[in-house]
């Protein structure tokens, strides 16, 4: 297990509370592999008296992505992915629900990388989850509502490898889901990148700073 597991498992303690983790950073830095080999590392070390599994849960902030047929209406197709993409509003009440830690199950949304589309009511969050782990770009900005969000959050990591594996795996990424290697190119430089650089501006914000090649 390594020290970033440890962390994780020191702010769960016994499991009375549930704990809230952000990890964020720069278009393909790396924040879903990241947290999916967290969740991997951690999902049968559960705290005494709480199951394996069950008591971890990954919930991305990609599912609040609006559909095309919201960018559509509001101008913004040739933005996706950008900030004002997001229902960033849904997302802070999802996260002030988890926080609640309330009896029921809390059904969030996923994204299909295959549609590119919001799916509802896909990742189910059980009362038994102790820790959740979440991650998006923007979890550190400081215009409304995303302090709000970040005040949601018990820490918040930023992943940060060097640019040229960023830039090299968001195109790979963008090929693999159907785009042609110039458009992949010519979208991670028109759109990808400035938001990256709005990302990167709030790395100083994180608790953590987590530096992956």
């Amino acid at each position: 297990m390594n020290d970033l597991a440890r962390e994780l498992l020191s702010l769960v303690g016994d499991g009375s509370g549930r704990v809230l983790v952000g990890v964020t950073g720069a278009p393909g830095a790396g924040k879903t592999t990241l947290a999916r080999d967290l969740v991997a590392a951690l999902r049968d070390v559960p705290p005494p008296g709480h199951r394996p599994g069950e008591w971890i849960a990954h919930v991305p902030m990609d599912g609040f992505h609006l559909a095309d047929v919201a960018l559509e209406s509001l101008g913004l197709r040739d933005r996706k992915g950008a900030a004002e993409t997001f229902d960033a509003h849904g997302y802070l009440a999802l996260l002030r629900r988890l926080r609640a830690d309330g009896p029921e199950t809390v059904w969030a949304p996923a994204f299909e990388r295959e549609l590119e589309q919001p799916l509802a009511g896909a990742i189910g969050v059980g009362p038994g989850a102790r820790l959740v782990l979440t991650e998006g770009n923007y979890l550190l900005l400081d215009d409304d509502p995303w302090p709000a969000v970040a005040a949601e959050l018990d820490r918040v990591w930023f992943v940060d490898p060097p640019d040229d594996v960023r830039l090299e795996r968001l195109v790979a990424r963008h090929e693999r889901f159907g785009k042609a290697p110039e458009f992949a190119r010519q979208w991670v430089h028109d759109v990808d990148e400035p938001n990256a650089r709005l990302v990167q501006a709030t790395r100083a914000r994180a608790d953590r700073v987590v530096e992956v090649g």
